[in-house]
């Protein structure tokens, strides 16, 4: 992710990827890059994770940073924030999001954000889905902020995929990060 992913956030900050990824050391690999890039540009890192992996990430990431740099990374507990109103329903997970964020909106500091859509625990229609990432590409234009979902790739049924690449202007697949050829911009979506 490292340079291309710099270089892009260097020309603009209101960057929405996809993270197609496969397999877990991948996917930690590349969070972890993530959350150094973002502690060395001077941004708060949010970080909506399952409680396993940040455990994993919060015991690897005290060997490498600081108490302060540690200080700049907040984990959201994924199951509390997609499912924060007893079931999968985007206004409710915007709502959350939006309190999650405005500390550091009020306060105006920098952040990125990075978020694990776990596919298998979302037993609901795509189209809540596509209506969740058309609600987050907006508020990456609202809040200008950097953000990666990241969803497994063996669990990408097509038809959500084909729904995931036109509501994310970029693709990152593995170590290079591509603009989406289907992406229609949030104007288009309304």
């Amino acid at each position: 992710m490292g340079s291309k992913m710099n270089l892009l956030l260097e020309i603009q900050r209101n960057v929405h990827v996809l993270y197609a990824f496969d397999g877990t050391e991948n996917y930690v690999r590349q969070l972890l890059d993530y959350i150094k890039e973002g502690i060395h540009a001077g941004d708060y890192v949010l970080v909506v994770e399952n409680e396993r992996l940040t455990r994993e990430l919060k015991q690897r990431m005290a060997k490498q940073y600081t108490e302060k740099q540690l200080e700049m990374v907040h984990f959201v507990n994924s199951l509390h924030f997609y499912w924060s109103s007893g079931s999968y329903h985007p206004p409710a997970i915007h709502d959350y999001f939006t309190k999650t964020v405005a500390p550091y909106i009020e306060n105006n500091l920098s952040f990125r954000s990075w978020a694990h859509v776990e596919w298998e625990s979302v037993k609901e229609p795509l189209f809540l889905i596509e209506d969740f990432e058309k609600i987050a590409d907006r508020a990456v234009d609202e809040y200008d902020f950097p953000l990666v979902c990241a969803y497994e790739k063996n669990k990408m049924p097509l038809h959500l995929t084909e729904s995931l690449m036109k509501t994310h202007p970029y693709v990152l697949l593995e170590d290079e990060l591509i603009a989406s050829p289907q992406y229609q911009s949030v104007s288009n979506q309304a």
